[in-house]
């Protein structure tokens, strides 16, 4: 069972290990006790909101606007908040910058966004915890992203940055509810929506253009979801809590274990996310102008779609248009900040590098294709083909965020990112990149799931739960039927740290990413085994996939035929392992990936886990460019019973038919 993890942070002391009943796990929590360290500044033990008002000196205009807002006192709370402070400096250059003559000028609207921005609720981030990438979202709703550079004036001294421009000119001042940086400049934020962000930079002008064209800059202007319901309006949702005990997902905390309350978000949102080449990046092929683009698109997608070809060159408005192929292969219907689109930080620690690239597949904004991701040497690559420094498929890479610095590149609704050469659905990536086995973790199959903060939750005890008709791609019914997330942890023995829960008497129906090209494919699930688990019935476009799976079932039992792998490398432990994934497949199984080590510990591979499966539910004929529907029904008739859906695999016959075999990756 998992308990409440705590942490109590020293200021240049890396993470501390936290100990669980059955497992160590990381966090970023500070508690309200006579544990917590002291400030840097400061001889005593005190709040955020004590600690800014204590500084006047430094951060006075701020408490100044702070306290015309409730966050003030909500700083004076219990709780995990990380604030980033603009010290006066920087409030002063904000309100000339803006024609205000003083504070009292500010509308009120203005301030309370202002405020929100510099607080991240939940979690306390320092410096030791996490010096680059994404620290989540701030009450905004916006993203906050840490760098790290040099400073040339002062010895190479480590400077910090919040959104590449507010640097902290001091950092990790620890107070009893959390952690304080002060910056030397406001942290930007806009309310303009994605498309007119793009259309702001004048480095990506060419792109910018395309996308209004085509008009798929309408489809990046989605935001709050305004048919959701409102709190009060859906009870059962509200009562409903998750409770682990053993892992055991159920409707109450009846059981013996902690209840774990099933946060239901508050809103519904829609976010994208854009992978852009600069103009600069199209000069070096002969693009100056948007003609050119067209006339590239036309020649990539042209060859892609031969049956398409000179029928809709004149409608940009077409999804069949090469254009439109080109601009909309770029998007991506969920937010994703850099460190965020793999897994996060935490659990790319788990990967054995030495056998495989962290990877992530995400079907994109233009019909029927998806992207490849994959995370070599601390550099973050689409549609690549290789193995750390040795490629067959160079791939394009995405620029981390203090690369090339121009803009804000963020809006309420979405980010984008810069790239190092230009991205294309073309043959190569069809028929050579995607040509292997497509592993989509559960978090990535409905945009929902990654829009609503469900994933990258890391240490998080709770479960985000989605109410039934607002998940995209999926349809869930079913007495009791709850759908839910649960954050990562990297002792959980699933692939990412992270996992889909369907419990209740559940019927849940999905859409599967399109397949690259037409062929036999396996589809698998992988997914661990526990005795409350339950039975489920699979069907693929309402045609059952054999007989109901039991999902209580160990993998030693004779209906699976797990053995445990010969350990070495000699030819004789090698044909041994072989042929028990043989006997294995036979059954209709597989063992776990070799590739991920839960809890970042190399001698505990999924592999190695006896209770982490794949099964695999039908081997059939899968067309490019037609949609497919996967269906669960949970047989049992027990409401506590669930499904912990780990990731989906779609194999194509050359992967797990191939001469040499299909790899333990």
């Amino acid at each position: 069972m998992i308990t409440k993890i705590t942490k109590r942070l020293l200021i240049g002391l890396s993470l501390i290990m936290c100990h669980m009943s059955f497992s160590v796990a990381l966090t970023s929590c500070v508690d309200n006790d006579d544990d917590v360290p002291m400030t840097r500044y400061t001889s005593e033990k005190m709040t955020a909101a004590a600690f800014l008002e204590d500084n006047p000196e430094k951060v006075g205009s701020f408490v100044d606007i702070m306290k015309k807002t409730p966050y003030f006192a909500l700083l004076s709370t219990y709780g995990d908040y990380t604030v980033f402070a603009p010290n006066n400096e920087a409030i002063a250059i904000y309100l000339s910058e803006n024609s205000y003559a003083t504070i009292e000028d500010i509308p009120s609207a203005v301030i309370d966004t202002l405020v929100r921005t510099h607080i991240i609720k939940d979690n306390a981030f320092f410096t030791t915890d996490k010096s680059e990438g994404s620290l989540g979202q701030n009450m905004a709703e916006t993203y906050i992203e840490v760098s790290v550079s040099n400073d040339a004036s002062n010895n190479n001294a480590i400077v910090h940055y919040a959104n590449t421009v507010a640097r902290m000119v001091e950092f990790d001042d620890s107070v009893t509810n959390g952690v304080v940086h002060i910056v030397n400049r406001i942290i930007p934020r806009t309310s303009d929506k994605l498309p007119d962000v793009i259309a702001a930079d004048s480095l990506i002008s060419i792109f910018s253009q395309a996308l209004f064209l085509t008009g798929m800059a309408d489809s990046l202007m989605a935001f709050e979801d305004e048919t959701y319901p409102e709190w009060g309006a859906d009870k059962v949702s509200q009562d409903s809590v998750y409770s682990w005990n053993n892992r055991i997902v159920c409707k109450s905390g009846s059981d013996g274990g902690v209840a774990v309350p099933a946060q239901w978000p508050e809103k519904r949102y829609f976010k994208f996310t854009a992978f852009i080449e600069p103009d600069a990046v199209y000069n070096e092929h002969d693009i100056y102008d948007l003609n050119d683009l067209i006339a590239y698109a036309k020649k990539v997608y042209d060859a892609v779609y031969p049956q398409d070809a000179g029928k809709y060159d004149n409608d940009f408005k077409s999804r069949k248009n090469p254009l439109n192929r080109f601009v909309s292969y770029h998007l991506l219907d969920r937010i994703l900040p850099y460190d965020e689109i793999i897994g996060s930080s935490e659990t790319l620690r788990c990967w054995d590098t030495s056998k495989a690239d962290p990877e992530e597949f995400y079907e994109t904004m233009c019909p029927g294709t998806i992207m490849r991701f994959c995370y070599p040497n601390e550099q973050l690559y689409i549609n690549r083909k290789g193995l750390g420094n040795r490629y067959q498929v160079k791939g394009v890479r995405v620029l981390q965020g203090k690369e090339l610095v121009s803009t804000l590149k963020q809006a309420p609704n979405g980010m984008y990112h810069y790239l190092d050469d230009i991205l294309e659905f073309n043959e190569t990536v069809r028929d050579e990149v995607l040509n292997c086995r497509l592993r989509f973790d559960s978090s990535v199959l409905s945009p929902d799931f990654q829009n609503s903060g469900a994933r990258g939750r890391f240490g998080k005890e709770q479960v985000i739960a989605f109410r039934l008709g607002y998940i995209k791609n999926w349809k869930v019914m079913g007495e009791q039927a709850v759908v839910g997330m649960h954050g990562d942890d990297i002792w959980w023995s699933h692939y990412k740290s992270n996992g889909v829960t369907v419990s209740g008497i559940f019927d849940a129906t999905f859409k599967l990413p399109p397949v690259p090209k037409s062929g036999t494919y396996e589809i698998r699930v992988g997914y661990t085994v526990g005795v409350e688990r339950g039975v489920v019935q699979f069907y693929l476009d309402g045609v059952p996939c054999g007989i109901p799976a039991d999902l209580r079932i160990y993998g030693s039992d004779p209906t699976i035929g797990w053995v445990a792998d010969v350990s070495g490398e000699t030819t004789e432990a090698i044909n041994a392992n072989k042929a028990i994934d043989k006997a294995m497949r036979n059954h209709g199984y597989m063992k776990g990936m070799d590739c991920y080590w839960q809890g970042g510990d190399k001698t505990n591979v999924l592999r190695s886990h006896i209770h982490n499966l794949r099964y695999i539910m039908t081997t059939t004929q899968l067309e490019e460019g037609q949609d497919y529907y996967l269906r669960a029904r949970q047989v049992l008739k027990d409401p506590s019973c669930y499904w912990s859906f780990d990731y989906l695999e779609l194999c194509p016959k050359s992967v797990y038919g191939s001469p040499e075999g299909e790899d333990q990756h």
